[in-house]
């Protein structure tokens, strides 16, 4: 399947801007629409409809990922690319990871290189199947088109109607992932199914990516990149441009305070899932109310990991996917996804691209399992904590409020945000035999 396109869409056409969406979109007066980020060259799946049987999908691709096209919904044509991992599941399944892509609901597609290679890996690293799901984009189709189209993926996945799924995949360990718009339909797909809809929905867990948050208030540190960011170096997204993203997408039909983009704390606590992963990057407009977003997801009872990535702005990993920074963050959604090959349990990771310290105090590894494999995690002073790498000359609270919320913290910025966030309880001493170590992720996993 090819990525759609739409006779509205075209280069710059001159004239007065109406609506500007910078870098995604320009609207000019007139109507006339131009997409700034076009959706790449489409990549060719691997297989057809005709080789779709479970005895045809042992892949001979480059990348050892097996891919093919999908139909999730009859009705629209929403439809969906899979990626099956090497060796299927050699005897055993899968997780199954319904992934929605980004580009502000205006841009993007499942079947363009920039998204294609993003999933092949995913399903590689992680040894999930994942179904990467092309929903409609506004302002053709204005939202909710695209939640209706993931809604239609995930009912899609739940039938185990496809062959691949039927004898892949793994129906009790459902996963919805996205980042920036990908990351809010995720949310909003996982909302719905908290209603009545989703009675026979089974989600294990979630993995918003920069999720793209709004409201009709600005927080602090929205304001502060309004009026300009520091080194004065302007971050991706602009907060006056996000305010008029939700307004244009919806076709007017709603504000900034719509519960869809701006959820409740109350709808986010409900969510039903039981673990989460929420990815921000420090340099993103969006980065605040994602660290928001997770601890209100911790205040309903979810087992959450927090990751921040240091020096990073808005959707980084998919544009430079080789650096340090793309990298350790892929690992750790794959671990999330997979934690039979997690090597950290953590709940807050900052993440840098050069150098990562990682901090603790009198640790040894204790034996913990999950789902009948063993997991290792670290103790701190008598308490399971989790890991954050942070910045060097860094202090680790070990304070009793930190040991209960499980949680290591290491530098001094990473500490003020976990504590604003309900991570870790500040004001104990450094723990006595406190050890620096400056290692790589490569490092990190011969460690553990």
């Amino acid at each position: 399947m090819a990525p759609r396109s739409s006779p509205a869409i075209g280069g710059g056409g001159g004239g007065r801007v109406a609506v500007d969406l910078y870098p995604f979109l320009r609207v000019y007066e007139g109507g006339h629409i131009e997409r700034l980020v076009r959706s790449t060259a489409a990549v060719a799946a691997s297989h057809d409809d005709g080789t779709a049987t479970s005895a045809a999908v042992r892949p001979a691709t480059r990348d050892g990922v097996a891919t093919r096209d999908v139909v999730v919904d009859e009705d629209t044509g929403a439809s969906a690319r899979l990626f099956l991992p090497g060796g299927g599941g050699e005897g055993r399944r899968l997780p199954l990871v319904l992934y929605f892509h980004g580009g502000a609901f205006v841009t993007g597609s499942a079947f363009g290189r920039l998204f294609h290679r993003y999933a092949a890996s995913l399903a590689a690293r992680a040894g999930a199947l994942v179904v990467s799901v092309e929903y409609r984009l506004a302002p053709e189709h204005p939202l909710p088109a695209a939640f209706a189209d993931g809604w239609a993926a995930l009912r899609w996945a739940a039938s185990l109607a496809d062959p691949w799924v039927a004898c892949y995949a793994d129906p009790t360990r459902l996963f919805l992932a996205g980042e920036s718009a990908g990351a809010t339909i995720a949310h909003n797909v996982a909302a719905r199914a908290a209603g009545p809809d989703g009675d026979d929905v089974d989600i294990e867990g979630v993995a918003l990516l920069q999720p793209c948050f709004w409201g009709a208030r600005w927080l602090p540190s929205e304001e502060a990149a309004a009026a300009g960011w520091r080194d004065d170096e302007p971050p991706m997204l602009a907060p006056g441009r996000l305010d008029a993203l939700w307004p244009y997408v919806t076709g007017g039909a709603a504000g900034n305070d719509d519960p869809r983009i701006d959820p409740p704390a109350e709808d986010v606590s409900s969510l039903p899932c039981r673990r989460a992963l929420v990815a921000v990057a420090e340099k993103d407009v969006l980065s605040e109310r994602g660290r928001r977003y997770a601890a209100q997801l911790r205040g309903g009872g979810r087992e959450v990991t927090l990751v921040e990535s240091e020096g990073e702005d808005h959707c980084f990993h998919l544009y430079r996917p080789a650096r340090p920074s793309a990298v350790e963050l892929m690992d750790r959604v794959a671990q999330f996804i997979s934690p039979a090959s997690s090597c950290l349990q953590a709940e807050e990771l900052h993440l840098h691209g050069r150098r990562r310290t990682l901090c603790h105090g009198n640790a040894t590894a204790a034996a913990a399992t999950r789902s009948g494999a063993p997991r290792r995690q670290l103790v701190v002073s008598g308490g399971p904590t989790t890991a954050k790498l942070g910045r060097p000359k860094t202090k680790v609270c070990g304070g009793p409020a930190c040991k209960a919320q499980t949680a290591l913290c290491l530098g001094p910025r990473g500490m003020g945000k976990a504590q604003r966030h309900g991570f870790v309880g500040m004001g104990g001493p450094m723990p006595s035999g406190t050890n620096k170590y400056s290692v790589s992720s490569a490092a990190l996993r011969v460690l553990c």
